[in-house]
């Protein structure tokens, strides 16, 4: 027998919230995440020579790839032309840090599209290290992303 299948319809949650009056307003928001990795990872990561290539050029394609693409993983947002997408890493004794910001002058903010990167560009670092942070039953045991955040979030003040 089949399992049973819950539906949720609520007429009052559909569409997405209509934006359209609202002005267009310089918008920039920035988020940060991290990996915690092993030291043969980091030091994979310092020397570009992972199983699967670079893994910060990886996954800063990956980020702004997750950045442009966020209205198609996340239903609610609204596609937003993308002005600027900044990608910062860094590498610290057992973290693989990843910092975005995104730019845009649109009628809502840009903070999804930075902790999208964020998250996308993490889970790529991952997904290159596999080989390096499995163990023997090809567990990931001390690997973990954390953090994830919004550092800040602006916009401009409409101009009168």
């Amino acid at each position: 027998m089949p399992p049973p299948v819950f539906v949720c319809w609520r007429v009052d949650l559909m569409g997405i919230v209509d934006v359209g009056s609202k002005p267009i307003l310089e918008r920039e928001a920035t988020a940060t995440g991290f990996i915690r990795l092993s030291k043969e990872a980091i030091s994979s990561v310092l020397n570009g020579e992972s199983p699967k290539g670079d893994v910060r050029e990886a996954s800063t394609i990956c980020v702004i790839q997750a950045v442009k693409e966020t209205p198609r993983t996340l239903p609610h947002c609204h596609p937003i032309p993308i002005e600027g997408c900044n990608v910062e890493w860094e590498v610290l004794e057992e973290e693989l840090h990843c910092k975005v910001t995104v730019r845009t002058h649109w009628t809502t903010g840009v903070e999804m599209e930075a902790l999208c990167g964020v998250s996308a560009g993490l889970l790529c670092a991952w997904d290159m290290l596999k080989p390096i942070e499995k163990d023997e039953n090809g567990q990931y045991p001390t690997v973990s992303i954390e953090g994830i955040r919004v550092l800040r979030k602006k916009k401009s003040h409409p101009q009168v």
